[in-house]
């Protein structure tokens, strides 16, 4: 007779960071919300179908609206709402009870302050007596590696370049998707997609010598096609993120142009 084990393994969480799509409510009037979604995935409903979604509800300023009613909005448009994130303290009970996730969402703003001397920090700084000696344990900035993809990445393919930085040395073909952690380099025609920085690396930049993207991204924001710049458009180009927001450049036989 065979014995059965039935014992079963513990499960196991572990926390983890995943590109997500944040919808940024301009305000608690829903009305035009669907139409203004229909717009805006004209060109790319592939992408974004069921594409996690996070709704940063902040430029609300705690107005009470339904929740349910957004949450329905959303998944008639094939998103899977996950939650809200900046909300007050009456909009998180409103969001709970129509089954909504609350994200405390990274501002770079923030850590950035923090990561700043005070003025009480810098003043004990200069009326310090001791000099500290220079450290041979300092630690160095860690360079990221290089995925290097050799050929064309075709509609429907995927790549991924964890942690590091990802060089196509081909084209990126329409329906076809490029990921990096890092910085991401196309030496050929970028017309799928290209998301940099997907760990939340705002100092990402995305490069290729031909640009008609149906949707480029560096640290969670992006833009679809009609969004890019026309001085862009079918020209080498650079993008990166500068002030909380997407910047480009086309680039000419002596680099960036001013």
């Amino acid at each position: 007779m065979v014995q059965q084990n039935n014992a079963i393994k513990d499960v196991e969480i572990k926390g983890s960071l995943f590109p997500l799509s944040i919808l940024q409510l301009e305000d608690a009037d829903l009305s035009a919300l669907s139409a203004q979604l229909e717009k805006k995935l004209t060109h790319s409903k592939d992408f974004f179908y069921r594409a996690p979604l996070v709704i940063n509800i902040e430029k609300t300023h705690g107005a009470l609206f339904d929740f349910a009613q957004l949450k329905q909005i959303l998944e008639s448009h094939h998103f899977i709402c996950v939650g809200v994130s900046n909300a007050s303290a009456e909009q998180t009970d409103a969001a709970k009870e129509a089954g909504l996730a609350i994200l405390k969402q990274p501002r770079a703003s923030a850590e950035k302050a923090s990561a700043a001397p005070t003025d009480t920090e810098k003043s004990k700084a200069l009326n310090s007596e001791e000099t500290p000696a220079p450290s041979s344990d300092v630690a160095t900035p860690i360079k990221l590696a290089a995925k290097i993809v050799r050929q064309n990445v075709r509609s429907g393919q995927q790549v991924y370049a964890k942690d590091a930085d990802l060089i196509v040395i081909g084209s990126v073909g329409n329906g076809a998707e490029v990921i990096a952690d890092g910085n991401i380099h196309i030496y050929g025609q970028l017309r799928g997609r290209a998301i940099a920085g997907a760990s939340g690396s705002e100092d990402a930049i995305i490069y290729c010598q031909k640009l008609e993207a149906e949707l480029v991204s560096i640290a969670g924001s992006y833009w679809l096609s009609d969004q890019l710049p026309e001085n862009i458009w079918q020209q080498c180009a650079i993008i990166n993120f500068n002030s909380e927001k997407l910047t480009a450049q086309p680039i000419g036989q002596n680099g960036p142009k001013s």
